[in-house]
């Protein structure tokens, strides 16, 4: 190996201090600091895995404050600090050491399987597109003006899946790369301008993962750090140039046969089992839309022709806040129709968690204009729909009351059992973690908004609902089917088996 092609033998001064600070600062970055972290990689039920037990191992970032400002940047800060001080006791400590070839080396593996699998976790949920699901019936009829721009932006990427699997396709290239050093630059090139893209996207939506997508912006950067003079003087300069070579090599077997093992394992895991499990989330339980099949008698989207209340006719008008306007049935377990009053505003990505379908929040995050969101559970022998709000009750409250003490409002039982909510999703994506999810959650349910509504139709064109709504009021309406054609092109690539 000609020594033109190693790093050079003696670093300068300030390249060895600057290694020490960004030794320190990567290696903290790349540790998980949190705890539950730990408590859940060992609690995973192997024999029955759900897409997100590893999407967990892989999504991770330091968290030591949180809310701490700076954009949220501030854990970032707070670890830049450590290797600061850190940095400079080392230099202080150490004066016998003219370079960290090796050490660089091994940081250098550190941060692009850190890297590598973490894009991995992220780039599977475009690839089999479940990160931003086409818009439901409901949002389709939602106005314009009552979506936040983040929503808007992430509604202009599902309404074209195959868009979104080619971003993903993308991210898991730049991560697949990232594992052979070889191909590290290349992967970290493509990794720089994907996630960069993203940080922006972010920013200028208001979209909330900018700190995460960031995370892989600074991996990409330091992987690139060593080779961009010579990148330069490649395409700019035009001058022979030969790659970085830190001349590590494993002679003993042992070693050889460990490296092997390990990378094996990790391209394993991260690629094939990982892209299985999401295949199975994609088709049997999709990650933000409910997995419960519909009433599919009712799927579809209704004009309210006739509206009773507690047994008094109210004839339409769009000022009026109790009459319904419209209402939808998505092909899964939600009913949505919209009044002239203003609802919560739900500013998360949408995802809400990912064990219970009434907790998923797709449907309702980014969304105003009056349209409430009511998750149901059909008893279809004797016609009754069991309805819950998709906000909780408390969410009400505290929109309108923000900072306030809110009343604590008693759990209310569930309408179904346990076994009973399992048996509605496909038993192809119960999986452990789903069965325990769904267990613990019914546990700590707050309170919520319910209606029980008994449904009457001969062939879905009209239907009657009939019961007691939120505020125990009876209500009958009737609903009458609209084929309604939109200007969007069906989707082609829809998660979910309904």
């Amino acid at each position: 190996m000609m020594m033109s092609n190693s790093p050079e033998l003696i670093w300068k001064p300030y390249q060895r201090v600057a290694f020490r600070i960004a030794f320190i600062f990567f290696v903290l970055m790349t540790i998980p600091t949190n705890p539950g972290w730990y408590t859940q990689a060992f609690h995973f039920d192997w024999t029955s895995l759900h897409y997100r037990d590893l999407y967990d191992i892989a999504r991770f970032q330091p968290v030591y404050l949180r809310g701490s400002g700076f954009y949220g940047y501030g854990d970032w800060l707070i670890i830049l600090g450590i290797a600061v001080v850190g940095g400079t006791i080392w230099t202080l400590l150490d004066k016998r050491n003219t370079n960290y070839n090796k050490l660089y080396y091994w940081l250098t593996v550190v941060v692009r399987y850190r890297a590598a699998i973490g894009i991995i976790g992220f780039a599977f949920t475009k690839v089999l597109p479940v990160q931003m699901p086409y818009p439901s019936l409901g949002i389709l009829n939602t106005n314009f003006g009552d979506l936040t721009a983040q929503k808007i932006y992430w509604l202009s990427i599902s309404i074209v899946p195959w868009y979104q699997v080619f971003a993903g396709i993308v991210e898991l290239t730049a991560g697949a790369l990232l594992f052979f050093r070889k191909t590290t630059t290349l992967g970290a090139i493509i990794l720089f301008g994907a996630l960069g893209d993203i940080v922006y996207v972010n920013f200028a939506y208001d979209g909330g993962v900018h700190v995460y997508s960031s995370y892989f912006v600074l991996y990409a950067a330091f992987l690139l750090a060593v080779d961009m003079p010579r990148i330069y003087d490649l395409f700019i300069r035009e001058k022979f140039t030969v790659p970085v070579d830190f001349n590590i090599r494993f002679t003993q077997p042992w070693l050889k046969t460990t490296r092997v093992v390990l990378k094996t394992g990790v391209i394993v895991l991260f690629l094939g089992v990982f892209f299985y499990l999401q295949l199975n989330n994609f088709l049997y339980d999709p990650y933000k839309q409910p997995a419960a099949k519909g009433v599919v008698q009712l799927r579809g989207y209704y004009r309210v022709s006739e509206f009773r209340l507690n047994n008094e006719l109210i004839p339409f008008s769009p000022q009026d806040s109790l009459r319904w306007q419209e209402v939808t049935f998505e092909n899964w377990t939600t009913l949505t129709f919209r009044q002239n009053k203003p609802t919560p505003l739900d500013l998360s990505n949408g995802g809400g968690s990912p064990m219970r379908d009434i907790n998923r929040t797709f449907e309702i995050a980014g969304l105003g204009g009056g349209r409430r969101v009511f998750y149901y559970e059909a008893d279809t022998v004797n016609k009754v729909l069991y309805l819950q709000d998709k906000y909780r009750a408390s969410d009400f409250s505290a929109s309108r009351k923000k900072g306030s003490k809110l009343k604590k409002e008693a759990p209310q039982p569930n309408f179904l059992t346990d076994a009973q909510e399992y048996a509605q999703v496909d038993a192809r994506g119960l999986t452990g973690r789903r069965l325990k999810g769904i267990t613990a959650e019914r546990k700590q349910e707050k309170a919520r908004k319910r209606m029980v509504l008994h449904y009457t139709t001969t062939d879905g064109r009209q239907v009657l609902l009939k019961g007691l709504d939120e505020n125990r009021d009876s209500v009958s309406i009737v609903l009458n089917r609209v084929d309604r054609k939109y200007a969007l092109k069906t989707s082609t690539l829809n998660a979910g088996k309904y």
